[in-house]
Formats: structure tokens, C-alpha cells, sequence
């Protein structure tokens, strides 16, 4: 028998389904009938966005970019809007350092990271089931050798010296173990003439498994546990086991620098035991450090968003209309975004309306965010017609993108003229508002517009429809409605039941009930949201 001494050591750390609902009434009125977006207009969407992208990324003319994707979908026999999709999902928000260059290459990755998504998380879902699995069979055989203890006869046959109990095939109990998490091993008992234990030899491991000199896993079978780094109390309690089949539950006890729970089970003539780690003083002070440091995180992010991107807390009363804001920022909340609003009433009477989002996040999307804004601002003294405010935005981000060919960006704008109870509004490469009339909620029809920062000397066209008393006008980033495991019209509707069950609930009062329903669908992405009534002096 080998003399090495070996002793379990601090293991390393282990590394909803979405409601589908009917889409909703369209609103009358509202504009032209057409394609509901997020189906026929939402693949228009995610295509005007993968080649925007693209191109940006690449260095290259969205034309060609289109003629990429295209060709590229035709060679693989995909449909184009999931290409697409693929293609938001690894480049938006993505590093650019580490992307692709070229456009081909961008479309490959693109491919692969879904096969890979794919297989990821098929092999997750069966490693789930047989983990499971093997669980409830481990516990299953371990009650049914607890209740043959029990047995008197039993447990006299098996305390007779020479009498060996039945041996499971290690090959087995591996393969129950392969798939167990946490620390676990099988061990097989050596005895003296006596009797007396005198030695315990791994037969099976756990993968997390691990020992002092750095082994783990199947390298740790056929090697013995260090006998003299054993308390004499704990050895006779493993004895204990083998001989009557009763359980113990050890701890927590000191091993190395950590305190552990070690419970012991017969499995056979041997023992099945797991090590966990005990929470300990250090571990709480270091937990507690690390709520601290995340605490400080949080509350110096929250402050670099107020002061780049103020939420005002109540509603905003501008002429003729209210309107409320809210911002969601991503589920790492230090990383700044890049989206964005506006709200203020104009000279002539009318007040302007925007929502925009700068791809990616960090400060150079909270920079690019900024300028847009306050750009916006200052270009609606000279003009407040939505479209030519896109064209000049639209050619801001072109010049900034002279230094960071990804910049890309989208954006909608409305003029609310209350007199006239008209919304005349443009987009570049945007989700749609929503219009909530008569207590159904429908997208209003998109005007064509690309997005930002892709297509120099862009045109984008003026949209115009009603906006009157008892009205709902939702105005939103894309983190709303898109999620990279579903699709754009699964959290379309499902905004659209919200925004539904909000008005319902409080039609005197809709925008604070709405705001308070609506959750970001994505947790990676930032979320603007504005909501606006009409009616207001």
C-alpha cells in the first residue's frame, strides 16, 4: 500500500419559462395597416440593425454589408432575420477588441456562437436530468442499506469477522459520482486481524474532488487518506459507519485553513462521504466586505446616471401633455449605458419628445449618449420637424464614428402639437411607440429610417397621427421587448398586455400604474422608458 498522505482539501467553487400572449386589437386609426412589428416588420427591424452593425464595425458601406448578410444566409439555407438576430446578439453590446473584423468573419461567428448557445445549453438541460437522476438513485441506495442496518439479523451477520458484504462495481459508482456536484468520494476500508480500521482508499471521486498536492477527480483513486491527519474521534466515527450502517453527520470540523461538514454513508462494504465547506468568521467578514464594496459600486454608478441622464422623480407637466420617465438600468448595474431620453416644450407651443440607444455599454456609450442628447436640445431651436432633427443627429454620429467605426445608434422623436391634437414623429432604425386608444394597444406603423451613424447623408420621413385626451403613448429602448432567447414579438405582446392591464386598472391615472408594471426582458441591457397622456393644461 502506498504511504503517500493525502486529505481532502478546500474544493474549488462549483461553477422562466416566458408567457405567450394573444396579440392585442390593433388601434383604429392609429395609421396605414401593414405587418405587425415584431413579425414581418420586426425582421425589417433586426435586418436594418445587423447590417447597421455590420458596416459599422467593419469599416464598410451598409450595401455591402446587406449583400454579405444575404449571400451569407442564401449559402447557409437559414432565413435572413435569424442571421440577423445572431448577429445584434454578438456584436450589440459585445467587446469590440475582441470581434471580428470583417464582415464574413463577423457572419461566421455569428453562426457558431448559436451552435455553440445551442449545444450549451442542450447539454446543460441533460446534465440537469441525469445529475437528478443519480441523486434520487445515490439516496435511494443509501436509505435501503440505513433500513438493512436496522435489521438485527442484518447487522449481527455483518459485525461477524470474515463475513464481507457485497461491493458495488466501482465503474458504476464512478459514473454516479461524475455526475454529482460538490466533493464526494467512495471509499473501501481496510482492516486489521482485529478487525479495526486501518485504512480508507479512494475508489471513486467526485470531478470537484480535490487534495493538497493539487489532484483531483479520478486521480485521486487508489490512493489512501492521510491516516494521521485524522482526529482519533473522527476515524472511529467512519468505523462506526461501516460496522452498524448508521449515518453521521461530522462537524464542522477543522481541515487545513477551513471549517467542514463531513457526512458519511455506507454504500457497500465502504462509505460514500461529502465534504462541504462551513461558513466561518472569515467567510462572513468577507461576504460582508464584498456587500460593502458592491454597495459603493452601486451607489457611485447611480450617481455618474443622475448626473449624465437625470430621471426626474414625478411626472413632467408640459403643455397639453404629462409625461413620466423611467430608467432600468442592466443587471450589472456599474456599467453605465448608452440609452437615452428627452422631454421639453418647445416656443412655438408644441413640446418634443425622444427615446434613443447608442450600441454597447461603458463610458464611451455614456459619452456618445450625451452629445446626442444635448445635441438634440440645441438643434430644436433652429428646427423641431423630427425627421430633418434625425438627419442632423444621423450626421453627428457619422463624424464621431470617424474615430470608432462600431459606433452605431437608433433613435424616435415626436412633436406633440396639442392644439391640433397631432403626434408627428420619425425613427432611425427604432422599435415603434405604442398607442394606446380605446383601451388597446397597437405599434404605430414605422416611417423608413436607418440607423444612426451607418448611412451618411440619410433621409428619414415625418409619420403623423392623432393624439388625443385619454390617449397612451409608450415611447422605449430595446431592452423592453428583446431578449436573446426569445423573439422581438414574444416581448412585444408581452408589453402590449401590460400596457393594457395598466390602463384598465387606473384609467384615470395610467402612466404611474404603467411604469410601475413594466420590466426590462433583458437583463444585459439598459431600458428607457417614457410614457406620455395628453389632456394636461
Amino acid at each position: 500500500m502506498s504511504s503517500l498522505c493525502v486529505e481532502p482539501a478546500e474544493p474549488a467553487e462549483p461553477a422562466g419559462p416566458t408567457e405567450t400572449v394573444e396579440p392585442a386589437e390593433p388601434v383604429e386609426s392609429v395609421g396605414p395597416a401593414g405587418p405587425r412589428w415584431g413579425s414581418a416588420d420586426s425582421g425589417r427591424v433586426a435586418l436594418e440593425r445587423a447590417v447597421g452593425l455590420l458596416a459599422g464595425r467593419a469599416g464598410c458601406r451598409m450595401a455591402e454589408a446587406h449583400r454579405h448578410l444575404l449571400r451569407s444566409a442564401s449559402e447557409r439555407r437559414c432565413d435572413v432575420t435569424d442571421l440577423a438576430r445572431r448577429v445584434i446578439r454578438m456584436l450589440d453590446g459585445g467587446n469590440p477588441g475582441h470581434a471580428p473584423e470583417t464582415v464574413p468573419q463577423m457572419l461566421e461567428a455569428a453562426q457558431e456562437e448559436t451552435r455553440a448557445a445551442v449545444q450549451e445549453e442542450t447539454r446543460a438541460a441533460v446534465q440537469e436530468e441525469t445529475r437528478a437522476a443519480v441523486q434520487e438513485e445515490t439516496r435511494a441506495a443509501v436509505q435501503e442499506e440505513i433500513r438493512a442496518a436496522a435489521r438485527p439479523a442484518t447487522l449481527k451477520a455483518e459485525v461477524t469477522p470474515g463475513l464481507e458484504l457485497v461491493a458495488p462495481e466501482p465503474e458504476a459508482v464512478q459514473g454516479v459520482l461524475d455526475s454529482m456536484p460538490g466533493m464526494t468520494g467512495y471509499l473501501t476500508g481496510e482492516r486489521d486481524a482485529d478487525g479495526r480500521l486501518t485504512a480508507l482508499v479512494w475508489a471513486a471521486a467526485s470531478p470537484e474532488a480535490v487534495t493538497p498536492d493539487g489532484r483531483r477527480g479520478s486521480r485521486l483513486i487508489g490512493s489512501p487518506l492521510c491516516r494521521r491527519l485524522i482526529t482519533e474521534e473522527r476515524w472511529a466515527a467512519y468505523q462506526r459507519v461501516l460496522d452498524t450502517g448508521e449515518p453521521a453527520d461530522l462537524g464542522p470540523l477543522p481541515v487545513g485553513d477551513a471549517d467542514w461538514m463531513i457526512r458519511v454513508r455506507r454504500l457497500g462494504p465502504g462509505l460514500l462521504i461529502s465534504w462541504e465547506r462551513a461558513a466561518g468568521r472569515g467567510d462572513a467578514d468577507r461576504l460582508a466586505e464584498v456587500e460593502r464594496t458592491l454597495a459603493a459600486e452601486h451607489e457611485l454608478a447611480g450617481q455618474l446616471q443622475r448626473i449624465i441622464l437625470p430621471i426626474p422623480a414625478e411626472p413632467l407637466d408640459l403643455p397639453g401633455l404629462r409625461v413620466a420617465l423611467r430608467y432600468l438600468p442592466a443587471t450589472q448595474e456599474t456599467m453605465v449605458g448608452g440609452d437615452w431620453f428627452h422631454a421639453a416644450a418647445l416656443s412655438d407651443g408644441t413640446t418634443l419628445l425622444a427615446v434613443g440607444d447608442v450600441a454597447g455599454h461603458g463610458t464611451h456609450a455614456a459619452t456618445v449618449m450625451a452629445q446626442l442628447r444635448h445635441a438634440l436640445r440645441a438643434l430644436s431651436v433652429v428646427t423641431s420637424d423630427p425627421g430633418m432633427l434625425l438627419e442632423h443627429l444621423n450626421q453627428l454620429t457619422c463624424e464621431l464614428g470617424a474615430d470608432s467605426p462600431e459606433l452605431a445608434a437608433t433613435a424616435v422623436i415626436g412633436r406633440f402639437d396639442p392644439r391640433r391634437g397631432e403626434l408627428v414623429w420619425a425613427q432611425a432604425g427604432h422599435p415603434p411607440p405604442l398607442l394606446n386608444r380605446g383601451g388597446h394597444t397597437a405599434p404605430l406603423a414605422r416611417p423608413p429610417g436607418p440607423m444612426l451613424g451607418v448611412v451618411e447623408n440619410a433621409r428619414y420621413a415625418d409619420a403623423v397621427t392623432g393624439f388625443d385626451s385619454g390617449d397612451v403613448l409608450l415611447l422605449y429602448t430595446d431592452g423592453l421587448v428583446e431578449h436573446r432567447r426569445r423573439g422581438l414579438d414574444v416581448g412585444l405582446d408581452a408589453v402590449i398586455t401590460t400596457v393594457d392591464d395598466a390602463v384598465r386598472a387606473s384609467p384615470g391615472q395610467p402612466l404611474a400604474e404603467l411604469l410601475a408594471r413594466l420590466r426590462r426582458a433583458n437583463p444585459d441591457d439598459d431600458t428607457c422608458i417614457l410614457a406620455a397622456r395628453p389632456g394636461v393644461a
